[in-house]
C-alpha cells in the first residue's frame, strides 16, 4: 500500500480561543454513586498501548476489511472494477476511516479535558479526568497504526465541524452531549463495526480496546446529564435539545452531502472516476444495497445516538418536529445502546446538590 503524496501539505496544527469556565468544588466528599463506580472501572480496566503487539506483520495485499462485511463490494459498479482498482480503494477507504478515527480521537481528548476543568460535580471530574486518559491512548494507538500501514487522510470536514462547534460553547452539558453522546456514539457504531469487519489481529485488538473506553464515555453522558437536565427550567432543557439537533444535523448532512477532497482522492489514486462512483451509489440505492448495513453492523445515529439524547430527555415536542422535519428517524428504542454500554451502568439519581448546566 503506497503513501499518498499531496502536492499542498495540509496544516499540522490550528489554535482558538473557547469560553469554557472552569469550575472549582470544594466538596470533595460529594455523594454520586454511580459516577464513583464508573470512576472506579475506568481505573481498573486502564491498558497500556506500548502492551499491544506493534511488530505483527501486516499483508499490504490482503485488504484490513473482509469485502464480505463491505457496502461497497456488494455495489454492482464496484465488482465491475479491476481486481487492482479493487484492491486500492479498500486499501485507501479503509486508510482514510482509520485516518477519521485518528483525527476524532484528538478531538475526544480536547473535548474531555475541557469537561474535567468545567464539570461542577467532583466525581464528574474524578472520571472526566479517566476518559482524558482513555483519549491520549486512543490517539497514540491510531497514530501508530496509521503510521504502520504508511496511509494517512486529512480530517473530513463534517467531523472536524461537529467537535468544533462542540468544543466552542461556553456550556459544560453541551461539550458533553457533542462528545459523550453524538462523537462518542459515532464513534462506538463506528469501532464495533469495524471489530466485526476485521481479520487483522492487531486492528481487531487496538478496536477491541477502545470500544470497551467508548462504552463507558457514553455511560457517563446518560448517568450525569439525564438528572442534569429533568432540574433544568423548560427553556434551558429545550437550548440543549437545540444543540443536539444541531450536532446530529451538521453530521447528516456531512455524510450525505457532496465528496469531501480526502474521499476524491481515494477515488484518483484508485483510479475511479467520480461521476461514474456516484452513479454507481445511486444504481446501489435504487437496488437497497445502501440502504442496509451488513449482518451484525451498527447504525450510529438510529441506534446509539438517537435513543440516548431521547433517554436524557433531549428530545423535545419541539425538537422532534424538527427532526422529523429533516428526515431523521427518532428511535426510542434502548436495545442496542442498552447492550453496548458497561454493565451497571444504568442512572440512579444523583443528588440535588448536583449544578445545572
Amino acid at each position: 500500500m503506497a503513501a499518498v503524496t499531496r502536492d499542498v501539505p495540509a496544516p499540522t496544527s490550528e489554535t482558538y480561543e473557547t469560553l469554557m469556565k472552569v469550575s472549582w468544588n470544594f466538596d470533595y466528599e460529594s455523594q454520586v454513586a454511580k459516577l464513583d463506580d464508573l470512576y472506579n472501572r475506568a481505573k481498573e480496566n486502564q491498558w497500556n498501548a506500548a502492551d499491544l503487539d506493534w511488530d505483527t506483520p501486516i499483508d499490504p495485499s490482503s485488504p484490513l476489511i473482509a469485502s464480505q462485511h463491505s457496502q461497497y463490494a456488494r455495489m454492482p459498479f464496484f465488482q465491475k472494477l479491476s481486481q487492482q482498482q479493487q484492491e486500492t480503494f479498500s486499501a485507501h477507504s479503509t486508510a482514510q476511516l482509520l485516518s477519521q478515527f485518528l483525527h476524532g480521537e484528538q478531538g475526544a481528548l480536547l473535548a474531555a479535558a475541557t469537561v474535567a476543568h468545567a464539570v461542577p460535580d467532583i466525581k464528574a471530574k474524578y472520571y472526566a479526568a479517566t476518559q482524558t486518559v482513555d483519549e491520549a491512548r486512543h490517539v497514540e494507538v491510531y497514530d501508530r497504526y496509521v503510521n504502520k500501514i504508511a496511509i494517512h487522510y486529512p480530517m473530513v470536514p463534517w467531523l472536524k465541524q461537529l467537535i468544533d462547534v462542540t468544543l466552542q460553547t461556553n456550556n459544560f452539558c453541551k461539550v458533553m452531549i457533542g462528545m459523550n453522546m453524538i462523537v462518542e456514539g459515532l464513534a462506538l457504531g463506528a469501532f464495533n463495526n469495524m471489530y466485526k469487519q476485521t481479520n487483522e489481529p492487531l486492528l481487531k485488538s487496538i478496536t477491541f480496546n477502545v470500544m470497551r473506553d467508548e462504552a463507558r464515555h457514553v455511560s457517563f453522558g446518560h448517568i450525569y446529564l439525564k438528572p442534569t437536565i429533568a432540574a433544568l427550567h423548560p427553556d434551558e432543557r429545550e437550548d440543549l435539545a437545540q444543540f443536539a439537533f444541531d450536532a446530529i444535523k451538521i453530521l447528516m448532512d456531512g455524510q450525505t452531502g457532496s465528496m469531501d477532497a480526502g474521499f476524491l482522492e481515494v477515488l484518483q489514486v484508485s483510479q475511479i472516476d467520480p461521476e461514474d462512483f456516484a452513479a454507481g451509489m445511486r444504481e446501489a440505492a435504487e437496488l437497497g444495497i445502501t440502504r442496509e448495513l451488513p449482518p451484525g453492523q451498527i447504525h450510529s445515529v438510529k441506534d446509539l445516538m438517537m435513543p440516548a439524547l431521547v433517554r436524557v430527555g433531549l428530545v423535545t415536542k419541539r425538537s422532534k418536529a424538527l427532526y422529523e422535519a429533516a428526515g431523521i428517524p427518532v428511535n426510542e428504542d434502548l436495545t442496542i445502546l442498552e447492550a453496548m454500554e458497561d454493565e451497571d451502568s444504568d442512572v440512579s439519581v444523583l443528588n440535588s446538590e448536583q449544578a445545572a448546566c
